[in-house]
């Protein structure tokens, strides 16, 4: 059984950096691209960043692309998000999600199978 789970979140001031990390177990982690979602009450679950099988190909919404790097390290099972330069409208929960579908890299929630239990991010200004 395929699980995920995030760890790394916390309440930081506008301009700092945060690291989530996600560890993926339970199933073979190459075979899945892989995402960060976040969600804010009351609103979708939306794409942040999103990494291919290999780490060859990613992408991030333009919303934090330049602050936000998004990787993953196959030998060791995990997918990572560096977070920098924070800002209060980044305040989110922030979800790792996993998709072991054979197609390309997807920017839609309903594509990734897996979920972890998602890790709050505060940002204050």
């Amino acid at each position: 059984q395929v699980q995920v789970a995030e760890s790394g979140g916390g309440s930081v001031q506008a301009g700092g950096s945060l690291k989530l990390s996600c560890e993926f177990s339970g199933g073979l982690f190459i075979t899945n691209n892989m995402g960060w979602f976040r969600q804010v009450p009351g609103k979708e679950r939306d794409i942040v960043c999103a990494i291919s099988r290999r780490g060859d190909s990613s992408y991030c919404d333009n919303s934090v692309s330049g602050r936000f790097t998004i990787s993953r390290d196959n030998a060791k099972n995990m997918m990572y998000l560096e977070m920098n330069s924070l800002k209060p409208e980044d305040t989110a929960v922030y979800y790792c999600a996993a998709d072991p579908g054979v197609w390309g890299l997807s920017r839609t929630a309903s594509d990734y199978a897996y979920w972890g239990q998602g890790t709050q991010v505060t940002v204050s200004s």
